[in-house]
């Protein structure tokens, strides 16, 4: 790595914090034919929560609509917020969880608030060792991935009367001045048998799971070779299909996924193969705009990014999506 690409790092990931301690929000559009440094610069939007927006000039289309989009505002027939910049500052997430999750980290866009305690686990994932982490600017699309290890709770399970639970606490100050705070709370028994993994396979979320592992694929490639994060990709596959899969050894033809998984593995695959892992004929800058873009949008948004959609047409009916493959 050369010197120079560290000095550019460090200098910006200064300027971040001092942006991330005032609160303040840094978005970047960046219009070039050429190297424009968005590779060592990104760090200040990403942790600030920020806009990065990579074009070739200024006067293209995607330019000038996304920042339109930056101040787009509420109607005016809103019932409270009208004429109001969708759009809030100074937010943070705070993370609560019952004894039986702890909290290994976040990826997106935010910085950690370095806020510790017995729900946070060890094992990090992300932006991990807190519970708690500062997102600068915040916006309607505003999307956080956070994890959790499951401890050991089954040598004590709950009482019949107890649930497990996780709660968020969002706060924000919105454009209006005031201050919001929303609190989501998740709970539910908790499964006690370990061998019994049917349970786990049957509210498997597969569309969910395929983004949070494209966002922990791409978020290692700041400190690892692309070449090991596919390894683990495919490991991680591997245990999945193992543990779920109904199949008789030495007979591939057997193999056999229940449809809460049957498309995973096809995400797996066009992840593998795309611009967030596969570097060829991509500039570093570009590269860096395409992670960046991962790792704040819904899981709608970047599954379309991991694998494009194909729709069929006929006259028969309306488009019905359908699976890339060589014979459409």
């Amino acid at each position: 790595m050369a010197p120079h690409y560290k000095a550019a790092c460090a200098f910006y990931q200064g300027v971040a914090d001092r942006a991330v301690a005032a609160s303040h929000v840094v978005d970047m559009f960046a219009c070039s034919l050429d190297q424009v440094g968005l590779l060592e610069m990104k760090v200040c939007a990403e942790k600030t929560g920020g806009r990065i927006v990579l074009a070739d000039s200024f006067g293209q289309s995607v330019f000038k609509e996304s920042l339109r989009r930056i101040f787009k505002r509420n109607p005016d027939d809103a019932p409270s917020d009208a004429g109001m910049l969708e759009m809030g500052f100074a937010a943070s997430v705070e993370v609560k969880t019952s004894r039986e999750f702890k909290v290994a980290g976040a990826i997106g866009p935010c910085s950690s608030l370095k806020k510790g305690g017995p729900a946070v686990s060890e094992t990090e994932i992300g932006i991990g060792g807190t519970s708690a982490w500062g997102m600068g600017g915040v916006d309607p699309s505003s999307t956080l991935a956070i994890y959790f290890e499951v401890t050991n709770a089954n040598a004590n399970p709950l009482p019949a009367q107890k649930r497990r639970f996780i709660q968020y606490i969002t706060t924000y100050q919105h454009s209006n001045g005031r201050t919001r705070l929303r609190s989501t709370t998740l709970c539910g028994p908790w499964h006690s048998d370990v061998n019994d993994a049917g349970p786990i396979g049957r509210s498997f979320d597969q569309e969910a799971a395929a983004v949070l592992m494209a966002r922990i694929a791409t978020f290692r490639t700041t400190t690892e070779e692309v070449a090991d994060i596919l390894r683990w990709v495919d490991r991680s596959l591997i245990r999945l299909a193992a543990k779920f899969a109904d199949y008789r050894k030495d007979d591939p033809s057997s193999f056999r996924l229940p449809p809460e998984f049957s498309i995973y593995p096809q995400f797996m695959f066009h992840l593998r193969r795309s611009q967030f892992l596969q570097l060829f004929n991509t500039s570093p800058d570009e590269s860096s705009y395409y992670r960046s873009v991962l790792l704040r949008e819904n899981t709608t948004n970047s599954l379309v990014m991991i694998q494009p959609s194909l729709l069929s047409y006929s006259f028969q009916g309306p488009p019905q999506p359908v699976l890339l493959d060589s014979t459409r």
